[in-house]
């Protein structure tokens, strides 16, 4: 009868153990969902310029930026309304580095004339040194070069399209294209450079260990934790 006990005892302690280890993960997963497309919703208070086929204006308003949720493709920026039920833009992006991060949204703009709308050049998301640095079609490019006096970064026109195809998956044809289209840079003269000459390099600290998207060990610790946890219960019960 005690043996008896004793097993239904343990049984029911290895259920709740086990229920609590999959609640670890499933919070952990969430909270790694949130962190992993670094969805924001930005306002602006003007009409601004993102890369596009026909050099595409966003009037002013609120607007939700994300990565496009696949590991091979973490510098792929997608566009939406508020409510992302339209979809703006997929952007290709270069990775760019910044020495100080800051706690909140951080968008840099090419500078143009008052009243002109202006042109995104990067975004970084809150706690990250790493952001995207938009690819514009070059001919929006030079246009933005020439204004700016300083180089952009650009793909060949004719993959512009695909910046404004209602893509959803990683997948799909205009992504692909997109991520195989060469990049390079182009300045207010026309003339072709290197991508470096646009986006900062990591110092070389950074660049030996660079910050990934990973939360494996946070999921590891979640899984040490939940492990005592149970073996603590299974004592408890077992007295």
């Amino acid at each position: 009868m005690f043996a008896r006990n004793l097993s239904k005892s343990v049984s029911r302690t290895v259920l709740f153990a086990f229920t609590i280890t999959a609640l670890c993960m499933t919070f952990s997963s969430t909270a790694s969902a949130q962190n992993f497309n670094k969805k924001t919703t930005v306002t602006f208070s003007a009409p601004v310029e993102i890369p596009g086929p026909s050099a595409q204006v966003l009037p002013a308003g609120s607007y939700v930026f994300r990565l496009l949720d696949s590991l091979s493709d973490r510098n792929v920026v997608q566009i939406f309304s508020k409510d992302e039920s339209h979809i703006y833009a997929t952007i290709l992006a270069i990775p760019n580095y910044r020495l100080r991060a800051t706690d909140k949204t951080v968008m840099t703009f090419a500078e143009r004339a008052a009243g002109d709308p202006q042109a995104i050049r990067a975004w970084f998301y809150p706690g990250d040194n790493w952001g995207q640095e938009f690819v514009y079609p070059k001919k929006q490019a030079l246009a933005i070069a020439r204004i700016t006096k300083l180089p952009v970064l650009y793909i060949p026109d004719e993959v512009a399209q695909n910046i404004v195809a209602p893509v959803k998956e990683a997948s799909e044809p205009p992504v692909i294209a997109l991520k195989e289209a060469p990049v390079r840079a182009i300045t207010p003269t026309g003339e072709d450079v290197a991508v470096t000459e646009v986006v900062v390099p990591p110092p070389v600290a950074v660049a030996r260990l660079p910050k990934t998207a990973s939360d494996l060990p946070l999921l590891a610790l979640a899984g040490f934790l939940c492990l005592a946890v149970s073996m603590s219960l299974r004592r408890v019960c077992a007295r």
